[in-house]
């Protein structure tokens, strides 16, 4: 097998200063909104040229379509945890309170109205970021299939429409909690009550 190339000190320097050009452009997207940010706005901040810039980005597009796949890559323990062999219930209220945690930091609210403002009018920007939605409304269903074939989850006629009702509600818990009391951090209690109650069996 192939051993995978050297990184050499070049290179860690081009990722290093990638990065950091991308830590300024979600800056300046959290501060300015995307629309207001101009590729001037963000060199500046990154404390680079604008051709330096070029060097990485072709323009602000490429830098949301990295930011794309960065979040795909904070999903991904949401995509392990939702994928654990434990038992489905304890599984899914994990994931809710875990979940509930990242989409109610503010940083992650305003970002999110950036991109589904953008996405209206570009719908390419959609698309890059309802791909990592769909990957986590795919294993949000497989969980839920997995608990009705177990008993433990009542019969869901169709386990990716309630998949995506509870991200929905999360979603909306998260935004308006951010937004109307400052919280950075959202009790996940009623919520999950909410959904246990809506997904679970009833006793006997």
């Amino acid at each position: 097998m192939q051993e995978p190339p050297i990184e050499t000190k070049r290179d860690k320097e081009l990722k290093s200063r990638r990065a950091h050009i991308l830590e300024a452009a979600l800056m300046s997207f959290l501060e300015k909104g995307y629309h207001q940010t101009g590729v001037r706005d963000i060199a500046k901040r990154a404390g680079v040229s604008l051709g330096n810039l070029y060097n990485h980005f072709s323009g602000k597009h490429a830098v949301l379509a990295e930011i794309a796949a960065l979040e795909r890559e904070e999903f991904q323990p949401f995509l392990t945890e939702l994928s654990s062999d434990e038992a489905p219930l304890k599984v899914l209220e994990g994931f809710v309170r875990n979940y509930l945690i990242h989409l109610s930091a503010p940083e992650n609210v305003i970002l999110s109205l950036e991109i589904a403002s953008e996405a209206v009018r570009k719908p390419d920007i959609a698309k890059m970021f309802l791909e990592n939605q769909n990957a986590l409304l795919d294993a949000l269903a497989v969980l839920l299939a997995r608990g009705v074939k177990d008993g433990c989850f009542r019969l869901l006629p169709n386990t990716r429409e309630a998949a995506s009702l509870i991200l929905d509600a999360m979603e909306g818990k998260a935004l308006r909690a951010t937004l109307q009391t400052g919280q950075t951090t959202v009790d996940h209690t009623e919520l999950w009550d909410f959904i246990k109650n809506a997904i679970t069996c009833p006793p006997n």
